[in-house]
């Protein structure tokens, strides 16, 4: 019953309300109920969201706005805008020696002339500045390179593929801007090669780009394949377009890398040699297969003469057979022998007791030959002593 200070308009306002109550019933109220709530629900979740797409928006803008100003406006700022690491606490190894993620440069797009394949020939020295100048030729002829093949026949009987020697994933990557190379060739250009249907030939020496241009080019377009068989010094290295050279270099210091085995023992052999103070490395140049491939014999006796001759015979692609060894001496064709060498760094200089690792080959002669640069240089290092190290730190 209301009140008398209440109107009429509310007593029937409340009146009508419980008419309704009655006429719905208890049931249907609740479900009017459990509607609301879910809605204002629906409308708080709503709210977050946006909210939360919001703060999301401006935290993206802010760091495009700290990579361009953070440098300037906020230098010295303990914050994510400043890029300098004097304030970043140390890596932990484990963590530093995980490799960078690595950037792949956009592969170049081009009409291809064929496949080209290469079998180096000579030292590695040889094969790796041969492997340079086929990428370059593989690019200015616009075909695809297959994966150098290594010299196998040589004096040093080395069995070891690309793969063992060369990082073969970082060497086509890194290329992949310049010449598209391949580990091997597609199926159907293989069947094509074991039918014989291919051109095997060696390159004229010392040739310049436009031979390759006019000659070999329409010899791959014919053949669809062709084999270089012989590569060492088969490009000039004067005289060629600025953008050939660079390329050369390119290959030669940054798409050649060592496997990482290789890398390894490189570094335990420079800690080895760190440890016991300052070193040189010497690579002289005189092995059995240089003195036999130039003629150089200048020390040699009769007997050592007569085996690098015999030498120089049996291999038939070593086309100069009759050599005047003196005259070659006297237009500098020859390697420095080991006295000479020690005269050398004498006059450089050098200190006599640095160490000096002798980085090449058997040397021809032996301790005959090697004992005029031992008495100038006593600490001398050869390969076998930072192996026996290397032996004695694996057991330790």
């Amino acid at each position: 019953m209301c009140r008398v200070e209440e109107t009429s308009g509310k007593c029937d306002y409340r009146k009508q309300w419980e008419m309704k109550i009655k006429m719905f019933g208890e049931g249907k109220v609740e479900k009017l109920k459990n509607s609301m709530v879910s809605r204002s629900r629906m409308k708080l979740w709503m709210i977050r969201a946006l909210t939360t797409i919001l703060l999301w928006t401006c935290f993206a803008h802010l760091m495009t706005l700290g990579e361009i100003f953070g440098p300037k406006l906020l230098k010295g700022w303990p914050s994510c805008f400043t890029h300098s690491t004097s304030e970043l606490p140390l890596v932990a190894p484990e963590l530093s020696s995980i490799p960078p993620k690595l950037i792949l440069p956009p592969k170049r797009l081009y009409k291809n002339n064929g496949y080209l394949m290469v079998s180096c020939n000579g030292g590695l020295n040889q094969m790796r500045a041969a492997i340079c100048d086929m990428v370059a030729i593989a690019r200015y002829l616009n075909v695809t390179l297959i994966v150098p093949e290594l010299d196998k026949t040589s004096f040093w009987n080395d069995p070891s593929e690309f793969k063992d020697i060369f990082d073969v994933d970082h060497f086509i990557t890194s290329l992949r801007d310049e010449v598209r190379i391949l580990k091997e060739l597609p199926p159907r250009v293989q069947h094509r090669v074991d039918q014989g249907m291919f051109l095997s030939m060696q390159p004229i020496s010392w040739s310049d780009i436009s031979y390759y241009a006019h000659q070999i080019l329409p010899l791959v377009q014919k053949h669809k394949v062709v084999q270089l068989n012989k590569t060492d010094a088969r490009l000039a290295n004067n005289n060629l377009p600025p953008e050939i050279q660079k390329l050369r270099c390119r290959v030669n210091f940054n798409a050649l890398k060592f496997t990482s085995q290789i890398e390894e023992l490189g570094r335990r052999v420079v800690k080895i040699l760190r440890e016991k103070g300052p070193f040189l490395v010497l690579h002289l140049r005189y092995e059995m297969d240089m003195l036999a491939f130039s003629g150089c014999t200048h020390g040699c006796n009769s007997d050592e003469e007569e085996e690098l001759t015999r030498m120089r015979y049996a291999y038939p692609w070593w086309k100069e057979k009759v050599i005047n060894s003196e005259m070659k001496r006297k237009e500098g064709l020859c390697p420095l022998t080991p006295e000479e060498t020690a005269l050398v760094l004498r006059a450089l200089g050098i200190d006599r007791n640095v160490q000096i690792y002798i980085a090449a080959g058997e040397i021809y002669g032996g301790e005959r030959r090697m004992a005029p640069l031992a008495e100038a240089f006593p600490n001398l290092v050869s390969k076998m002593y930072v192996r026996h190290l290397q032996c004695m730190l694996y057991v330790i």
